[in-house]
């Protein structure tokens, strides 16, 4: 059974991208109108280099943890008033997100605005999430 507190939970997706940052600041607006928990998730994944390996003292989950935190941080304020629960999972990011909104109401994802060619070849965490997540997807561009 799913943990009460969690359900019906906004989950955010968090790179550190200025992007991200801004859907965790709408997640926050909606949060206050429906009184939904906020779940910000990072996922993070060794790069796929051959013959490349970490060095003995170098944690990425650590590394990642740190990122989030300031990425909280940073679109919050270090005074912010709403209550964050802050997830770092290894994995694929549009997996790590989707797997992260079951039992969600809603996931919001920040969009890079990458499109044409680039968009196509790349393909999209914010677009693969709109297409397979189980909930509602609100994609929010970053403006400057």
């Amino acid at each position: 059974m799913a943990d009460i507190d969690l359900v019906g939970r906004i989950v955010v997706g968090i790179d550190g991208s200025e992007a991200s940052k801004d859907a965790l600041r709408w997640a926050v607006r909606q949060a206050k109108l429906t009184g939904a928990p906020i779940e910000a998730v990072m996922a993070w994944e060794f790069p796929a280099y051959y013959g490349w390996a970490p060095a003995d003292d170098f944690d990425l989950a650590e590394v990642s943890r740190d990122a989030l935190r300031a990425a909280v941080d940073d679109a919050l304020g270090v005074e912010r008033t709403a209550q964050v629960r802050q997830v770092v999972a290894e994995g694929n990011p549009a997996r790590v997100l989707i797997d992260a909104a079951k039992d969600a109401s809603l996931l919001v994802v920040g969009s890079r605005g990458h499109g044409g060619f680039a968009g196509a070849l790349l393909g999209s965490v914010s677009q693969h999430c709109a297409q397979h997540a189980p909930c509602p997807v609100v994609v929010v561009r970053h403006t400057a």
